[in-house]
């Protein structure tokens, strides 16, 4: 399954951030005294890092476990280094470090700043910053400050302000109400962020979405105007 990144961070098959200044564009020159850094060398490391088996799981702490025939071994993708032998000892980017950036990349496994989630809408996982906290949004369901959107109860367009981290039973409203508690939102989630738009109609030349009177709605609520998104 590919997931939702938040943000996107993208390592090279060398297992480096690819905006990130490497060994080489330092003058570090770790291999003899000729200019090529071991850095450089791939030896058929990253052909390796995409056939061969490997399993590759995420820890708490930002690292990586990967597990091959040969042992298991313990990556840290943003610091560049792994446990096994041809990194500690030979000072190479393994093929360990180059197949957990492939997956990051790829989508199928949390940078290092991202941890799983599941969308509260759907129940789908997707990637979330580390230290989020809250209920989440997968692509399909989130939103973004600026969309317009429809509210299904009424058929009126809003325009989204933001995404809170509060559930719909924690979020109040100037009455002091759970926004799950409105007959109009029984028929979503109590679990499910509340989203903040104000209504089209009264924006103008002269109010834009600051200055027009918010209203939270749970996420499921509110239909993206955009035909090419399916909720």
């Amino acid at each position: 399954m590919t997931h939702r990144r938040i943000p996107p961070t993208s390592f090279g098959p060398d297992g480096t951030s690819t905006g990130s200044r490497r060994d080489d564009e330092n003058g570090d020159t770790r291999a003899g005294g000729d200019g090529d850094a071991s850095a450089d060398r791939d030896d058929g490391r990253s052909e390796r890092a995409k056939r061969e088996p490997m399993t590759v799981r995420p820890l708490r702490d930002r690292r990586y476990v990967v597990e091959t025939d040969g042992g298991t071994y313990v990556v840290a993708l943003d610091a560049g280094t792994c446990s096994c032998p041809d990194h500690e000892i030979r000072g190479e980017r393994c093929k360990h470090l180059r197949r957990v950036a492939i997956e990051v990349t790829e989508g199928r496994l949390p940078a290092p700043d991202e941890r799983v989630g599941v969308c509260a809408v759907c129940g789908v996982e997707t990637f979330v910053p580390l230290t989020a906290s809250g209920p989440r949004l997968c692509e399909r369901h989130g939103f973004e400050r600026g969309d317009a959107v429809h509210d299904r109860e009424t058929g009126k367009l809003l325009v989204v302000t933001r995404v809170t981290e509060r559930r719909a039973d924690e979020y109040r409203t100037d009455e002091g109400r759970p926004i799950d508690e409105y007959p109009t939102n029984a028929a979503y989630g109590a679990h499910e962020p509340v989203v903040e738009a104000v209504y089209a109609e009264s924006l103008g030349p002269a109010h834009g979405i600051d200055d027009a009177r918010r209203y939270g709605f749970p996420a499921s609520r509110l239909v993206p105007i955009d035909a090419g998104r399916d909720r």
